[in-house]
């Protein structure tokens, strides 16, 4: 039974990430409100019980003993003297006089989950957190790191004025636009590292088991939670920890935080999980 059921996983992973193994895929054939459509069918399917919002609170909606424990830390979040912190700083002018909320449609306000966005002059996807640092070097300021502190502090103040607002990322009709969502695609469902896993062995193919001490989370609104505090870091992390967390735990080589692979891996996986709210900052084991 337990083979029966692995193997069923599998080829449920491989039909999840059959386009994405194409190697030359024609852009008029990329087609992302199928695949999300699918993405989504598939997480519901596989967890019927859950409602489809509940997917964003990652291994905590896996089952009832852990949300227990999600809803005992909401109650005092750890998170929370970093969003007090990223509140701060985000009000706080520049030397210039100028603050976040002049880089930001709707002062940067409530925008949350219209990131990453694909930037049709320059050609390439943006996300919030280079879009923070790009705003920051404007304004004749030194850009933060990319994957902890004052970089998680500020993403995750920008995350909760958002929270419940769904997740809404737009695939402009722009060849390159189609070609950057493929390539994260692409990326999600390529395997590597020492281990040989991809993105989806983990969290499509076992959310909710175990690696370690780890609850393995879904991949569907995995990144709505985004920033989190992880108690293996013993404190925040952005989008961009994550990622290169993740390839490091496979014993792959990490990329630059907001290499365009990392770029287009987070506009893949945010695309199909639009119409979740968003929940960030978020707290995980």
């Amino acid at each position: 039974m337990t083979r029966c059921l692995a193997i069923r996983a599998t080829i449920a992973t491989l039909a999840l990430g059959l386009l994405a193994c194409a190697p030359a895929q024609a852009a008029d054939t990329v087609d992302p409100a199928a695949d999300k459509a699918a993405f989504q069918k598939f997480f519901t399917g596989k967890f019927p019980k859950l409602k489809l919002e509940d997917f964003v609170n990652g291994p905590y909606s896996m089952n009832e003993d852990l949300h227990r424990q999600w809803e005992e830390k909401e109650q005092f979040p750890p998170y929370e003297f970093s969003l007090e912190a990223g509140k701060e700083m985000f009000a706080t002018p520049f030397k210039n006089g100028k603050t976040y909320a002049d880089c930001f449609p709707n002062k940067g306000i409530g925008i949350r989950q219209n990131y990453p966005y694909f930037d049709e002059k320059e050609g390439k996807v943006v996300t919030l957190e280079l879009a923070l640092n790009r705003c920051r070097e404007a304004n004749g300021e030194a850009p933060f790191s990319y994957v902890k502190d004052d970089m998680a502090a500020l993403t995750a103040y920008m995350a909760f004025t958002s929270r419940g607002k769904p997740m809404d990322i737009k695939i402009p009709n722009d060849p390159r636009a189609l070609e950057a969502y493929q390539k994260g695609k692409e990326y999600f469902y390529t395997r590597r590292g020492q281990l040989n896993f991809s993105c989806a062995t983990c969290h499509i193919q076992s959310p909710g088991e175990r690696i370690r001490a780890e609850v393995l989370a879904p991949a569907l609104g995995i990144l709505n939670a985004m920033p989190i505090y992880r108690s293996e870091w013993s404190g925040m992390g952005t989008t961009s920890r994550r990622f290169t967390t993740c390839n490091s735990q496979i014993r792959g080589v990490p990329l630059n935080p907001q290499d365009d692979e990392y770029r287009n891996l987070e506009y893949y996986l945010s695309y199909v999980s639009n119409g979740l709210p968003i929940s960030g900052p978020g707290a995980r084991p």
